[in-house]
């Protein structure tokens, strides 16, 4: 039973737990972020500066808040298997990503550690950054983990399996939650609960604790002003005694811990917190196994909007269920399938829904909810049909004991690996590897510490236990594991440190060129290993994760690599060249027809279409028309104009397609525009374009020539002077031998030059002429939109401008319907309308005025002054009246 203790004048306690006034919010169709009926949710919580005298070093990254009842809530650290903080009021403070953005989304993710979560209420009891639990003589206020690179950083991970270790949070039949985990092989289960009033108050923690042949030591905390610590149960000389270890800290409370001797069979004690009067002390009845009865009853009905376009690849829109009974936001990140094709998708506010009827005829899809609670999960993966899902906690594995269609178990896989506070160390993308692994990729932006693992690539186990380091030095690195060959490929943001966008292929533990704002500028730790393609900031300004498309039913694409752009909603192909000694690539569009950012997806083996799931607050902006959603990239059956093979040769370029081509343009030089550029890397956000001589600027390269294949398919593009660069872009305007026109551009970074052999190509016995050839046109040609439409392909505008309704993305605006129509331009709203003198002008001073959408220095049009006559300008002006 509890010692006697002396009752608090109300006066103090309602000084010791006045609340804040409630600031008023503005109306939302959204119900309270933190559901008033779920036991727990996740977050970061910064108790630092709790109270006077409690520990000032108490930041948790990793912690699960427990809704105890009466106001009072529970933070509990997965890492160091302690109770950081308990406390009085609303959860924590709405800063993190989730919930400052769930009510208002324009809120951008903070940066750094400088704005956390905190309780949002007076704290009764806190814990500083040392084990919970601990075995040995005397408990230790010391944190026993090996140091991140910044002393001071607490996100140093897990304590060592010896140690201990968290399984799991289990929900039970009553509403609340149970904490599974072990300590030194010994199992423990925990269930806190809190009764009482305002004043009169108790939280019970309650063990279960398997046997155990070595004393254990359960650390408490330092109580506020007028709470108290006992405990009750257990018998005997196994009966555990509550003691006082001196803080570490100058001037703090005395810490309360609780010596549990070593105990040959099962043990049952409590530990309460209490003030007032405490209330009747709550008997210790066996921690509930039994699971809740069904949560969420009911399913949602959405439906899916075929695409009526008539492209080889359209995107068909899956309506999200936004109107639930729960009013529950529904922002999906992720969408993986279990074997049947039913969906699985995940949301950043920590939800996991189950969607089924994607791949059926009536277009109709059910969506029921399955589990919630993560701490801003973007992406999952499942394996054996279990559902594994990656938030900052680490990776859950979430399991439905019961059957009833929820999961009523979170079984913390692999917490293996670091997790600093950082805001911006997103949980960025999870994947299944062969034999049973997974691969995670971590934010990196660093802003306020060095983690051990922000901006990295690692490899799990199969069973979770270790975390093998793959790659580092990656800003904001999303991936694509190749389940055949198991090779990991990851692309990267441009930013700091990052001239552009690239795509890599990570292995070996590699470095990879970012470093955070706290690291010495510009000093390298190892050699920077250099993307297989660098990608032009403006085709893909903010690049997601890739995807294999093994088991796809989607035509020419099956089997292909694909990768998304969130910032200009777009699917990419991936042309890969593992023929040389260093891997290399090309990309090209596969459609834009997005208007939401797509961010992850995958192939349903039910209907072998690709998936793709996004919403838009991250930090990172977009030219998405919607908040969220979830689209189907389906194959239509048309004829597909993509590329199939782009190789960089030493006497120009092979592109090979699956259509076979109108052989007159195809041979035609003017049909192809090429141009090549280099990039800078500094600690500088990104980097201009560099000449081959150094000065800014883009090498244009006319080609000498075009050959066409035997079959009909593949064109040869002669080049004089081909040499390695680190951007190359090659533009085509073409038409299939049916006589459809259609334009595209491919960027690539051809490291390595491969001996072209006409005959070994397919393009029989010819010789390649590699002699220079000046431009095909004439000055002083009569001025004719025919004429505009020559300089148009001979100069390279068809690398960037498109001149008819596609949905492929351009660098540049569309000529089709330009002459006439209402232009906006950047920094401001100033409009005018594209006449003969606004063309006039873009042509030869393009940055006099900037269209919104396209103000991006790094791939700035060229100004043609100089380089066109009055009558070519004339001429490319009437070729764009002419494209209504």
């Amino acid at each position: 039973m509890p010692r006697a203790f002396a009752a608090l004048t109300v006066a103090t306690l309602l000084c010791a737990v006045t609340l804040p006034a409630r600031q008023p919010q503005a109306a939302s169709r959204w119900a309270d972020w933190v559901e008033p009926d779920f036991p727990f949710f996740s977050s970061i919580v910064d108790a630092r500066h709790a109270g006077a005298g409690l520990p000032d070093d108490n930041l948790v990254p990793r912690a699960l808040v427990l809704r105890l009842g009466a106001d009072r809530w529970a933070a509990f650290d997965v890492d160091l298997l302690r109770v950081a903080v308990i406390w009085r009021g609303r959860g924590v403070t709405p800063v993190a990503l989730a919930p400052g953005s769930y009510h208002h989304p324009d809120r951008k993710t903070p940066l750094g550690q400088s704005k956390l979560p905190v309780p949002d209420g007076p704290v009764a009891i806190a814990t500083g950054l040392y084990p919970g639990w601990q075995t040995g003589d005397a408990a230790a206020l010391v944190d026993p983990r090996e140091p991140a690179p910044s002393p001071e950083e607490p996100g140093r991970g897990p304590l060592s399996e010896a140690a201990g270790r968290f399984t799991a949070i289990r929900q039970t039949g009553d509403g609340g939650a149970v904490l599974e985990y072990t300590v030194a092989g010994a199992a423990i289960r925990e269930r806190m609960a809190a009764s009482g009033s305002e004043i009169d108050w108790t939280i019970t923690r309650q063990f279960e604790v398997a046997p155990s042949a070595q004393l254990q030591w359960l650390v408490l905390g330092a109580a506020a002003d007028g709470v108290r610590v006992t405990i009750a149960g257990g018998e005997g000389s196994e009966a555990p005694a509550l003691e006082t270890v001196d803080s570490t800290s100058g001037g703090a409370r005395k810490v309360w811990v609780v010596r549990v001797p070593a105990h040959p069979a099962p043990m049952t004690f409590a530990a309460m917190v209490s003030a007032g009067s405490g209330g009747t002390q709550p008997a210790l009845h066996p921690i509930p196994a039994a699971p809740p009865a069904r949560r969420w009853r009911g399913e949602v009905t959405t439906a899916v909007a075929r695409s009526s376009s008539r492209d080889a690849y359209v995107v068909d829109d899956v309506a999200l269920p936004v109107e639930n009974p729960w009013r529950r936001n529904v922002r999906i990140s992720d969408i993986q399938f279990l074997a049947d094709g039913t969906g699985v998708g995940v949301t950043i506010d920590g939800d996991v829904w189950i969607i089924r009827g994607l791949a059926g005829p009536a277009g109709r899809v059910r969506w029921t909810r399955f589990a919630s609670g993560l701490h801003e999960p973007l992406t999952l993966a499942i394996r054996n049909d279990d559902i594994f899902a990656f938030d900052r906690n680490g990776v859950w594995r979430l399991r439905d004991t019961n059957g009833d269609g929820e999961a009523d178990v979170h079984e913390l896989f692999s917490n293996a690996f670091a997790q600093t506070a950082d805001l911006r160390e997103f949980p960025s993308t999870l994947r299944l590897a062969p034999r049973g692994e997974f691969v995670i990729a971590k934010g990196g932006q660093e802003a306020a510490t060095q983690g051990r693992h922000n901006g990295s690539v690692l490899r799990l186990s199969a069973d979770g236990r270790q975390a093998t380091l793959l790659g580092y030095g990656f800003r904001q690195p999303n991936i694509a594991v190749n389940l055949r060959t198991g090779l990991v490929t990851a692309s990267d943001q441009q930013g700091n440190y990052v001239p552009s966008t690239p795509l890599h292929i990570v292995r070996d533990g590699q470095f990879y060129g970012f470093l955070g704002d706290k690291r010495r500028r510009e000093i390298y730790p190892a050699p920077i290993a250099e993307p297989i393609t660098w990608v032009p900031h403006a085709a893909n300004a903010s690049a997601m994760s890739q995807v294999w498309l093994f088991g796809a039913r989607m035509g020419p694409l099956n089997d292909a690599l694909v990768y998304f752009g969130f910032n200009n909603p777009e699917l990419f192909r991936v042309l890969l060249d593992e023929l040389g000694a260093r891997p290399q690539a090309a990309v090209v569009s596969v459609t834009h027809a997005f208007d939401f950012p797509p961010l992850h997806g995958s192939v349903n083996p039910a209907d072998g279409q690709l998936y793709v799931a996004g919403f838009q607050v991250l930090g990172w902006g977009t030219t998405a028309a919607r908040l969220a959603g979830l689209g189907r990239v389906r194959y239509s059956g048309a004829a597909s104009t993509l590329p199939r093979e782009l190789v960089a040769t030493d006497k120009g370029i092979l592109l090979r397609f699956d259509e076979r081509l109108e052989p007159a343009r195809a041979v035609n030089p003017d049909s192809y525009a090429l141009a090549s550029w280099h990039y800078v890397r500094t600690f500088e956000y990104g980097s201009p374009q560099f000449k081959a001589d150094g000065t800014v600027g883009i090498d244009r390269l006319p080609p000498a020539g075009a050959l066409l294949s035997q079959d009909g398919k593949s064109v040869f593009i002669a080049v004089p002077g081909m040499k390695p660069v680190m951007q190359m872009r090659l533009g085509w305007s073409l038409a299939t031998a049916a006589g459809e026109p259609f334009q595209e551009t491919a960027y690539f970074t051809p490291r390595e030059l491969a001996a072209f052999d006409p005959r070994a190509e397919g393009f029989g016995d010819v010789a390649v002429s590699l002699t220079p050839r000046s431009m095909a046109v004439d000055p002083a040609a009569p001025v004719s939109a025919d004429e505009g439409r020559r300089l148009y392909q001979a100069f390279g505008c068809v690398a960037c401008h498109a001149t008819a309704d596609t949905p492929l993305v351009k660098l540049g605006p569309t000529w089709k319907g330009l002459y006439g129509s209402v232009r906006t331009f950047a920094g401001g709203v100033v409009r005018t309308v594209a006449d003969e003198a606004y063309l006039r002008e873009s042509i030869l001073q393009p940055s006099a005025k900037v269209v919104s959408g396209y103000e991006r220095g790094d791939v700035s049009m060229p100004s043609y002054a100089g380089v066109l006559s009055a009558a070519q300008v004339d001429s490319l002006i009437a070729f764009i009246r002419s494209l209504r």
